[in-house]
């Protein structure tokens, strides 16, 4: 496995000059022919690929976009490359920069706003012409700074520039979201049947409270990127989603008075019963006795 823990590694692997020993820009299509490999990614990359999109899978479909396609890597992530020793030409451009350039700064702090650098590979960004030509922007005034003569300036215009530029990012994911609305209605249809069956299955009483990730993997997708489309589409987070589901079943059992409340709190997948209490209470308003009292 290759680990690319330096700007200067990743430039050098391609080819290119390294600018800046903390940011760079990189043309994959200057390597020489390399063979398939893992590499381990210590540093960010926004990678722009210039290929067919319809070759990518998003989810459990193929979608045609052709326009371009951009993939987001983090510090600690794996790209795998198959089929492994297969030899091929990189393509496309990319964006590097070490988690140090952030550090301490407005965009050190938000980065983990960002979460599609979690998203995985098949969930990439596929921009029309009009937003690749913002993004090229972006990425000349970037380069601007890279190619002059560091100053006491330069750190802070370009971190303004990257910060800027991801939040175009987020801007297109929200409106991919929405143009992919009737794909991801599938998604949804297939979440809520999954939380349905698991909620009256002997599942939640031996195992409890699915988690967020546990449907995300089921509908092979990343947990944030679920977690976003799930917000996108309910207006909840999708652990609030999860637990007002279970709510809606609680509040039929808890007025089922041949069980007492500890017995339907361990039925629901609570290790204690004052743990359901607290949550009902925070959630509906009251406790669980209360509202069996008034109903």
């Amino acid at each position: 496995m290759i680990i690319y823990d330096t700007i200067k590694h990743y430039s050098q692997t391609f080819n290119n000059t390294t600018l800046h020993p903390l940011i760079n820009f990189v043309d994959l299509g200057k390597s020489d022919p390399i063979a398939k490999t893992k590499a381990k990614m210590n540093i960010y990359a926004i990678i722009i690929k210039e290929t067919k999109c319809g070759e990518l899978r998003y989810g459990n479909k193929y979608y045609d976009y052709e326009e371009g396609t951009i993939v987001f890597f983090a510090p600690g992530q794996i790209i795998t490359h198959e089929p492994e020793g297969e030899i091929h030409q990189p393509y496309g451009k990319a964006l590097v920069f070490h988690p140090d350039l952030i550090k301490g700064t407005s965009l050190g702090k938000s980065i983990h706003d960002y979460t599609f650098f979690s998203y995985q590979v098949n969930e990439s960004l596929h921009v029309s012409e009009r937003e690749k030509e913002v993004i090229l922007n972006c990425f000349e005034n970037i380069a601007t700074e890279i190619n002059q003569n560091i100053d006491k300036h330069s750190k802070k215009l370009i971190i303004a520039n990257l910060e800027l530029l991801l939040k175009y990012f987020s801007r297109f994911y929200d409106r991919q979201f929405i143009t992919r609305e009737e794909a991801h209605k599938g998604i949804i249809e297939q979440f809520d049947t999954s939380l349905t069956d698991y909620l009256f299955s002997q599942e939640l009483s031996v195992k409890g409270l699915p988690s967020v990730s546990y449907f995300a993997d089921k509908l092979n997708l990343s947990s944030n990127y679920f977690g976003d489309l799930i917000k996108k589409e309910t207006g909840k987070t999708a652990l609030e989603y999860i637990q007002l589901r279970l709510l809606d079943l609680a509040k039929e059992r808890v007025l089922d008075t041949s069980k007492s409340l500890s017995e339907i709190s361990y039925q629901l997948g609570f290790k204690y019963p004052q743990h359901f209490s607290r949550l009902f209470k925070q959630k509906v308003g009251l406790t669980p006795n209360e509202y069996r009292m008034l109903n």
